[in-house]
């Protein structure tokens, strides 16, 4: 089994106060993400809602779940009971069908918007210009069962550091812009989820509060 334990503290001691890690478990066994909670490692992400509802079902209860991925519409029902976070919100429709969904739990889902600023196509998310638009036209403002925490991105993978910490700067500029205009009176208003294992060290130079880190913690994918 790969080293999870060490690897893990070896990222933990990388990041400075007030910034956690959200450990990215998708496609690693249960044994690996046991290996992390022994340690103390509570936040795990995932991506994909059959294997989240399977590792949920059999995994510790007090384990929050951030759901990472492309989040489809019609997947929302099935992971709104017990999800702590929705990581990736990239429309008003999805914002939409996680409110209606949360309502019918008596829930409040917590959600980041995601912000597409790197160059590759292959990357989901808001422009920051389609960011400001959904904000500005308010109709999240009447959804009672979701709360806008915060913005979420992915930088180009790239070996360019300079570009890679101007992404995560635009990032990091457009949280304060929709924080003064938005958030001013909303504490909760407060993440900025971006750094991964090849890129997470930039990310905290560049106002990250959560860094998803997979590989670096649990090795190369094991199914």
């Amino acid at each position: 089994m790969y080293d999870v334990k060490e690897n893990l503290h070896k990222v933990l001691a990388d990041l400075p106060a007030g910034v956690r890690l959200v450990a990215i478990s998708k496609y690693h066994p249960n044994e690996y993400i046991m290996a992390a909670y022994e340690e103390g490692q509570r936040l795990f992400g995932e991506s994909h809602e059959q294997e989240l509802r399977q590792k949920h079902e059999t995994l510790p209860k007090d384990i929050e779940w951030h759901f990472i991925g492309h989040l489809q519409t019609n997947k929302v029902k099935y992971i709104v009971p017990y999800v702590a976070m929705i990581e990736a919100v990239d429309s008003l429709k999805l914002l939409r069908e996680i409110d209606k969904q949360a309502a019918k739990c008596g829930r409040v889902i917590d959600v980041l918007l995601e912000l597409h600023i790197a160059e590759e196509e292959t990357k989901y998310g808001l422009t920051p210009d389609a960011c400001r638009q959904l904000l500005a036209d308010g109709e999240w403002r009447q959804l009672q069962h979701v709360r806008i925490c915060g913005l979420m991105m992915m930088a180009s993978y790239v070996d360019d550091e300079e570009q890679i910490r101007g992404e995560f700067r635009t990032a990091r500029l457009l949280f304060d812009e929709i924080k003064a205009h938005y958030f001013a009176d909303a504490p909760w208003f407060c993440e900025r989820s971006w750094g991964m294992s090849h890129d997470y060290a930039l990310a905290v130079g560049e106002g990250s509060t959560m860094v998803r880190v997979g590989t670096t913690i649990f090795g190369p994918r094991v199914y």
